[in-house]
């Protein structure tokens, strides 16, 4: 069984950390006392995926786009520990729906930036195919997390919610093949950083997921996360239209459907 401890050798390094209950990677993470930095742990059999997090964010903190730095990396036994430096700021979803709306055309010039980056220089994949796989591997498994999934879905059997989307994955491959952008992969409103002093984006956290991938697979969750702060339809649809011209795209409906509807079914 790993700990928080062992991985930080238990050399009294792992005292005055606090353990973070927000978040839903499965991960043990954790927050230093002064709040400066945060250290992510996982078992053995996970160690892999942590080192390509740390790799990820490595390579987005040399592109320029703010976002957290890798202070350590341990690897042990019991498992591996990753340890960056905070973002200073407010996440998102915890700004009012004002601060929000202060705040959204700094989000779409930060969006655009990110997903301006050449994804030939990128050397990490979110593709679709990548993501389909995924998602049959997790209905597969009976672990979809339904309250993941639109309100309208939960009581639908997952693979039914799968076979829904395969007729379309050639239509959305070919899109992804036109317009590959740098995605974060995980773009919901806890994982933008707001600077509360400005209308500003302070950084991306939790960059997991980030590589290449269409900009749909981050317009959808972003959307989708803001609705709940917006609280109302035409407010959302305005803002939505407002952030598609700042980040220069005419929506397509069909497709952040699409992503949508695919991304709960790649978590479990």
């Amino acid at each position: 069984m790993y700990t928080f401890r062992s991985l930080l050798r238990a050399d009294g390094e792992g005292a005055g950390w606090e353990p973070v209950t927000d978040g839903e990677s499965g991960a043990a993470v954790f927050r230093s006392a002064d709040g400066s930095r945060y250290a992510k742990c996982v078992p053995a059999d996970q160690a892999a995926a942590l080192e390509a997090e740390r790799d990820r964010v490595s390579w987005l903190g040399a592109q320029g786009v703010p976002g957290p730095r890798v202070l350590d990396w341990r690897v042990g036994a019991a498992g591996a520990g990753l340890v960056t430096s905070a973002v200073e700021g407010i996440p998102a979803d915890r700004a009012s729906a004002p601060m929000l709306r202060a705040a959204w055309e700094a989000i779409a010039d930060a969006v655009r930036q990110l997903h301006e980056l050449p994804p030939e220089r990128c050397p990490f994949t979110r593709g679709l195919g990548e993501m389909v796989s995924m998602a049959r591997d997790v209905v597969a498994r009976g672990t979809v997390n339904p309250d993941f999934l639109p309100e309208e879905q939960q009581h639908t059997p997952a693979d039914e919610l799968l076979a829904r989307l395969t007729p379309y994955v050639e239509q959305r491959l070919a899109q992804e093949a036109a317009q590959t952008v740098v995605c974060h992969g995980d773009l919901c409103l806890p994982n933008i950083i707001l600077d509360p002093d400005a209308p500003a984006v302070a950084g991306f956290i939790d960059l997991g997921r980030l590589g290449r991938a269409d900009p749909y697979a981050d317009l959808a969750l972003l959307f989708a996360t803001a609705r709940e702060t917006w609280g109302d339809e035409h407010r959302s649809l305005a803002a939505e239209e407002e952030f598609a011209a700042r980040y220069g795209i005419d929506l397509d409906r069909d497709r952040e459907r699409f992503y949508l509807h695919l991304d709960p079914l790649t978590w479990g």
